[in-house]
């Protein structure tokens, strides 16, 4: 009976959008690598497993616990990306990950949720004081790890920070005119930002504005992209049967752009029912956070939310043609263990709300 009173609360609409996401990516995956390699697969059912085991731990974990080993966390985060600097594999021109025997770990997924708690810990602790020198100190919180992820170099996590930093500070209650000043101030000089980039990052903004520049190079994979989800249709041409997909001409299908898989098989129905789903799973973040009066709680839910929402509105804009290429997996679909385990931990945060609020 105790143990039915504990779990009352548990949100079980948030964990069905969660494994009905995950079901669909392994349909995408399948269709993706099957003539390939099926180890994909068998390699993220074991990292979605592992992943539940962590769900299940966090679940029954106060997430008050978890939030004050935020700075933990933190400096746990800074020392993965330093290792990815000097010991981490390299490809495609990009050093983000550390070899584990057979498994490849990417440090920037994590750091992303790391540095989440620990900014979450600090305005927690600064919840009465919310002038510019708390905002400052909290950017500041953000830029070492900012920096090393830019470094690696991997310009969408990093970026996925921003995003994430400022609706962690507008839930925390920063004044607006503050937030303004920021967002004006980075704007102005963001220009200076182009002379930092690599040639080929370069490359894929000047593609995003005409892809037809470079249709062999930077802009072919967004063409194809383009061309295998128009050519999808209302309700797709089947399972197995997209001809830009088993016939190679999509790059990376199996990861940042799977969900060009799943507009030329599935059609728009299914690419508006996948987004419906991750509407839900991000709405249901909201609600937990609107029913808890604890702030901590409240910051954790829209920290998560945010982390999940924003990836998949960047994933599925940048498929389109709707967003510059910047390499971000689309939540519990694309294939790698990094990022499906943090998407499970941040559900789990979430269902610790629910829980124990």
């Amino acid at each position: 009976m105790l143990k039915k009173q504990k779990y009352k609360d548990f949100d079980w609409v948030l964990l069905g959008a969660a494994v009905a996401i995950f079901i669909a990516g392994l349909l995408f995956l399948f269709s993706a690598v099957y003539s390939k390699n099926i180890d994909f697969i068998i390699r993220q059912i074991s990292w979605f497993l592992i992943g539940a085991l962590f769900f299940i731990v966090i679940i029954n974990v106060n997430y008050r616990k978890i939030i004050s080993l935020g700075y933990a966390f933190y400096f746990f985060s800074i020392i993965l990306l330093l290792l990815v600097i000097f010991f981490g594999s390299k490809r495609l021109g990009a050093q983000r990950w550390l070899e584990l025997g057979s498994f490849n770990l990417q440090p920037s997924e994590f750091a992303k949720l790391f540095i989440t708690l620990a900014l979450i810990r600090y305005l927690t602790e600064h919840k009465a004081e919310k002038g510019i020198k708390n905002i400052a100190a909290a950017f500041f919180i953000m830029i070492p790890p900012f920096v090393l992820i830019l470094a690696q170099p991997d310009l969408g996590t990093a970026l996925m920070l921003v995003p994430v930093f400022f609706t962690l500070l507008y839930i925390w209650g920063a004044k607006l005119k503050h937030l303004f000043f920021i967002i004006v101030s980075g704007l102005a000089a963001s220009p200076l930002a182009w002379f930092l980039l690599k040639d080929y990052q370069k490359d894929r903004l000047m593609v995003f504005m005409n892809p037809d520049i470079d249709p062999l190079g930077a802009g072919y994979t967004i063409i194809q992209s383009r061309i295998a989800i128009g050519s999808g249709g209302v309700f797709g041409k089947g399972w197995l049967s997209g001809t830009q997909n088993q016939l190679n001409f999509l790059t990376e299908r199996h990861t940042d752009f799977i969900f060009s898989v799943a507009g030329e098989e599935w059609g728009f129905a299914g690419g508006v029912i996948l987004i419906i789903l991750y509407y839900i799973l991000v709405r249901r973040a909201i609600e937990i956070a609107r029913k808890t009066d604890d702030p901590c709680g409240v910051l954790v839910a829209c920290g998560m939310a945010a982390i999940i929402g924003i990836q998949a509105v960047v994933n599925i804009s940048m498929t389109m043609g709707f967003m510059p290429v910047v390499g971000l997996p689309l939540p519990l679909v694309s294939y790698g263990g990094s990022s499906l385990l943090v998407t499970m931990i941040a559900l789990g945060l979430l269902e610790s709300i629910a829980i124990h609020r």
